[in-house]
């Protein structure tokens, strides 16, 4: 039996060397981990969650943006609704034609001439506001914070 063990030790410690090293060598599963999966995909439903909720937040916002800022075309609109108001404003105003201007000035639409509307134009965009709210108001005989907000328009 002396002699079994001799040349079985080291038989069986061979075979224990080459199953080590064997495994040692052995490629890795380097898969992901139940824990890992689990984490890479509450961190994907975590970027989504994020990204509709900042996709909701521009939303919200340009609804905002659009209720307080109205568009070009609804300005314009109620810039001309202003121009309109105005002009009839200063025909009810308009009594006695002032000083050289003709009583034509004003139509009977409550707009003002092209003439005068031209000239007024012409004066707001060259900077002298104060002359053409002047000559509106010796025109239409209107009141001066009236002129100065029409003037201010154009």
């Amino acid at each position: 039996m002396g002699d079994v063990l001799l040349v079985m030790l080291p038989a069986l410690i061979l075979a224990a060397v080459l199953w080590a090293g064997a495994t040692a060598l052995k490629p890795r599963n380097f898969g992901v981990s139940d824990a890992e999966r689990y984490q890479r995909e509450l961190a994907v439903k975590s970027q989504a969650h994020y990204a509709a909720q900042v996709q909701s937040a521009v939303a919200a916002r340009a609804r905002i943006e659009a209720s307080i800022h109205p568009s070009q075309n609804s300005q314009q609109q109620s810039q001309q609704e202003d121009h309109a108001r105005t002009a009839a404003q200063l025909v009810r105003n308009a009594s006695v034609p002032a000083g050289g201007r003709h009583a034509d000035d004003l139509l009977a639409t409550g707009h003002l001439s092209p003439q005068l509307f031209l000239e007024l134009q012409s004066l707001a965009r060259s900077g002298h506001k104060t002359k053409a709210a002047r000559l509106l108001r010796h025109s239409t005989h209107s009141d001066h914070q009236t002129a100065k907000n029409y003037v201010e328009r154009l």
